[in-house]
């Protein structure tokens, strides 16, 4: 029974990271719409110095992890580490395969909202297993533990910060498409948690 569970476990983190990186990589990195936190931070450089995220999102989210790590213990890292590995394989992939979705960017907010779906999705399914897609969550987390308030409360917190850094790459115009995403996403996030 409990392999069957561990089996459960791991393929939960591979199915959240793997929606996770479809909606990033076929609708944010296509329309300039923008996460907060890590994942923004990772699209950040990705358009400054043509920097994979598959490369960047591993360094900053092990950087993040560290903060993460005494407080929410070894087995949120081991799902951690597992979930950052997972998701950087799969960028990788939807690299590779070309993008799927056609280019939603003259629709801005059905892509803010698509976007949403995949990425509260993905994070939440990671986030309610017991560990993070991104050192955002592990941030969130923590935040979220010190100031016991719910986890979407501390995602809007680490997003606001990523997306006033963002407006050196996207229009003021832009980046109202991406509040909306980064507070719907957190609503998603928390609905799956309720579950």
């Amino acid at each position: 029974m409990k392999t069957k569970h561990n089996i459960s476990h791991w393929l939960k983190l591979a199915v959240g990271t793997a929606i996770l990186s479809f909606g990033l990589f076929n609708i944010h990195s296509q329309c300039d719409i923008t996460e907060g936190g890590v994942l923004g931070m990772i699209l950040l450089l990705e358009y400054w110095f043509k920097i994979s995220p598959s490369i960047t999102g591993v360094i900053l989210d092990f950087s993040c992890y560290f903060f993460g790590w005494k407080m929410l213990g070894n087995s949120f890292l081991k799902n951690a580490i597992f979930s950052t590995c997972c998701f950087s394989l799969w960028y990788r992939l939807w690299e590779h395969t070309g993008y799927i979705i056609a280019d939603m960017s003259a629709v801005p907010l059905a892509a803010a909202v698509a976007g949403a779906v995949f990425v509260g999705i993905g994070v939440g399914i990671v986030v309610k297993e017991g560990g993070a897609a991104g050192g955002d969550d592990a941030l969130a987390l923590v935040i979220s533990k010190i100031a016991k308030c719910r986890i979407s409360r501390a995602y809007l917190l680490t997003d606001l910060t990523v997306l006033t850094l963002s407006l050196s790459y996207i229009p003021l115009s832009k980046i109202i498409y991406s509040f909306i995403t980064v507070t719907l996403s957190s609503r998603i996030i928390d609905k799956i948690q309720d579950i």
